[in-house]
């Protein structure tokens, strides 16, 4: 019954579309004839006659054309090819007026009633106001280059006459005659069905409007106005078909609502005869309810005969799956058959004869990673490495023997949580190394301190690894920690030993240099208690003596205890300056050229000035000793990198033997006459205190290059 519904519904939708399309097609005539008698026309309606418009009419086809002024509060037709429209007026034409308004106006009209082309509208067909015994359909131009609105019309009955033999309303009386069952079809319009109808009087005459009608088309017999609207509406917002069955004019009926949505929604009613239909589809339901009856014997015996043939094949088919289930794959079918059935067959060993061989890859695969897991597993936990598993909240996930040995807890004390064994102090750092291993970086023996479950501190090296998925993500991290306390101890142990045995070297070399100037001095004095007092020239010896003396002293004490650091933003390159401004008489007796080579801006260094002066003083003046007869030193200050700064000094002078620079700071080593060889010692050692490196790059005959990087 459904079916039917859609199926007519789809037969009247199609010829209602059918209908607005020549409908349309008339607007677009009656468009071309307003464009073609405004072209013809004067633009002042002044100097149009009305039997100009009534040969134009002739001419181009139409019934009549009217032109139409707009007044002060009105719009009056003042010359037509009709007489009776002269001089009507459209103020009481509801939105037909405000369709007049907006092409006057704007050119165009915007009102959701009638056709709208560019400077054009055209109403639906209707009774005309002129002759209620006309219906019409009119066209009204406007483009703004007259003084009046051309509308020219046609006589519309000719258009009625069609839609009642060819249109809706005939295809409608064609379906009700095929179909004894239906009694009724109804078009009715959401918008007005169930109102009142509109009458409008004209000249004397009711009518009604043609474009404000409760049903559309076709007829309304079955009545029963309260519940079809309420229906009608329900149809329209849901979008579905509304169904009701019901007693009327002593039928029981079924009644139909079909949504049909256009530019124009409305709704399409059905009347049923419900008691044909039901005894039609009770008379159908019998023949179907017997011929099923008849197959199913049919088939039963049919059945019967074709099992012994389909059956067997299948029930060895079947054998043979379920002995592959349970794990022999020996078993294959014998296929003597080109059927369907024999192609099952044939697949069904091939599918035996994969799975037996997959099934043993999988076992050798099996064995395989079974071994190496025991490998795996034996060497985890027969490693004196700890090692433990982390996810990456920090999570313990696994740990081996070696970590319940190494801090003292059990696997089912730390599993599930994080550890607690990191020291405040160097959480941070360990925070960053973890970052540094997630981003790719290689994290390997990273020395820092533990805990022990006792409390006690415990040196370890980290070597930290990230475990990834199939898809290469990182989902843990693997720690492998070895006990390295007893190796810092015997660090330890060997820094004292290194310590001491630079103590005796140190106290060997002091000795050997305060010995020479000691026997001056002891000879001196045995000269004055053997002659008596002692002359100037003797005394100023026993004096340089004592200052070599103070010297050496002091240079040791540099080596050999702390000083006290004020560490203060410097410029290095203010320093360079103030430097070479200090040496410069000893650069001019020597000959010596300095070229500088300083840049604009350096990020300040943290250092202690006076000793980095010295550093700078030691390097420049060796460089000058280094040409005695002049030459020039080349000094340098760039900004390599963005954490350090680097002074360059490079002299032209004799250069270094590569056996030598091999030695140069070692305590009391010199190549000069008068040298201590504690000078470079002195210098190496105030830039470690700075966290400084200083290199030194010679060839003998060519120079020396010295470079010293600090840190900012």
């Amino acid at each position: 019954m459904a079916f039917i519904a859609e199926q007519v519904s789809k037969t009247v939708e199609i010829s209602q579309q059918d209908r607005s399309y020549m409908e349309d097609t008339i607007g677009e005539r009656l468009r071309t004839a307003a464009i073609a008698a405004q072209m013809q026309l004067d633009p002042d309606i002044e100097k149009v006659t009305n039997q100009q418009l009534i040969e134009l009419s002739a001419k181009l086809g139409v019934d009549h054309i009217t032109l139409w002024k707009k007044l002060d509060d009105d719009i009056v037709a003042l010359k037509s090819s009709d007489p009776n429209e002269i001089n009507l007026s459209s103020r009481t034409w509801d939105y037909w007026y405000t369709a007049q308004q907006q092409l006057f106006k704007n050119h165009d009209v915007t009102i959701p009633q009638g056709q709208k082309l560019p400077h054009f509208w055209s109403g639906p067909i209707n009774f005309a106001s002129s002759d209620p015994k006309r219906i019409n359909k009119w066209g009204y131009y406007y483009d703004g280059t007259t003084n009046y609105l051309v509308n020219p019309f046609i006589h519309a009955e000719v258009f009625l006459d069609f839609e009642k033999s060819t249109g809706t309303e005939a295809i409608v009386q064609k379906i009700l005659q095929n179909n004894p069952n239906i009694l009724e079809i109804t078009g009715m319009s959401p918008d007005f069905f169930g109102k009142e109808p509109l009458i409008k009087v004209k000249k004397g005459i009711p009518v009604y409007n043609l474009d404000i009608r409760g049903v559309i088309f076709g007829q309304y017999t079955y009545r029963d106005e309260t519940y079809d609207a309420i229906a009608i509406q329900s149809a329209i917002k849901t979008g579905e078909i509304t169904n009701r069955e019901l007693r009327l004019n002593g039928n029981n009926i079924l009644k139909s609502f079909i949504p049909i949505f256009s530019e124009h929604p409305y709704v399409i009613g059905i009347t049923f005869d419900n008691t044909a239909m039901n005894s039609s589809l009770s008379h159908q339901l019998f023949i179907h309810c017997m011929i099923s009856l008849i197959l199913l014997i049919v088939t039963m015996i049919a059945s019967y005969f074709l099992s012994g043939i389909i059956v067997r094949p299948v029930h060895e088919i079947l054998m043979t799956v379920n002995q592959v289930a349970s794990g022999n794959f020996s078993s294959l079918i014998h296929v003597s058959r080109k059927d369907e059935l024999g192609v099952l067959s044939s697949r069904v060993n091939t599918m035996t004869t994969n799975l037996s061989s997959h099934t043993a890859r999988l076992k050798e695969t099996a064995e395989e990673l079974r071994k190496t897991k025991e490998y795996l597993e034996s060497f985890v936990n027969h490693t004196s490495d700890a090692i433990h598993v982390s996810d990456l909240l920090g999570n313990v996930i696994q740990v081996n023997i070696a970590f319940e040995a190494m801090y003292g807890w059990a696997e089912d004390e730390v599993l599930g949580r994080p550890l607690t064994n990191i020291p405040d102090n160097v959480k941070e750092e360990y925070a960053l190394k973890i970052k540094s291993m997630l981003r790719g970086e290689s994290v390997a023996d990273y020395e820092t301190v533990r805990y022990a479950r006792d409390g006690k501190l415990i040196d370890v090296s980290i070597t930290i690894s990230p475990i990834r998925d199939q898809s290469g993500n990182i989902v843990a991290v693997a720690s492998i920690t070895r006990n390295i306390t007893a190796r810092k101890q015997t660090e330890d142990v060997l820094r004292q030993s290194e310590k001491l045995s630079i103590v005796g070297q140190l106290a060997a070399g002091v000795a050997h240099e305060i010995r020479n100037p000691l026997t001056t001095l002891i000879g001196f004095v045995q000269l004055q208690k053997m002659r008596g007092p002692l002359s100037e020239s003797h005394l100023d010896v026993m004096l340089s003596e004592l200052d070599r003396i103070n010297f050496i002293v002091s240079e040791f004490l540099v080596l050999a205890k702390p000083q006290a650091r004020n560490f203060q933003p410097e410029n290095v390159g203010s320093i360079l300056f103030d430097i070479v401004m200090f040496m410069e008489s000893q650069m001019i007796l020597n000959n010596v050229e300095i070229d500088m080579r300083l840049p604009q801006e350096t990020p300040l260094v943290l250092c202690e000035i006076n000793q980095l002066k010295q550093v700078f003083i030691n390097v420049i003046k060796n460089a000058m000793e280094s040409m005695p007869g002049g030459g020039s030193i080349i000094i340098e200050l760039t900004h390599p990198h963005p954490e350090s700064v680097m002074v360059r000094i490079t002299d032209h002078g004799c250069g270094i033997p590569e056996e030598t620079l091999n030695r140069v700071g070692e305590p009391f080593f010199t190549s000069k006459e008068n040298g201590t060889g504690l000078g470079l010692m002195v210098t190496q050692r105030i830039i470690h205190n700075h966290k400084g490196s200083l290199s030194i790059h010679s060839k003998p005959g060519q120079g020396t290059t010295v470079e010293i990087v600090l840190p900012v």
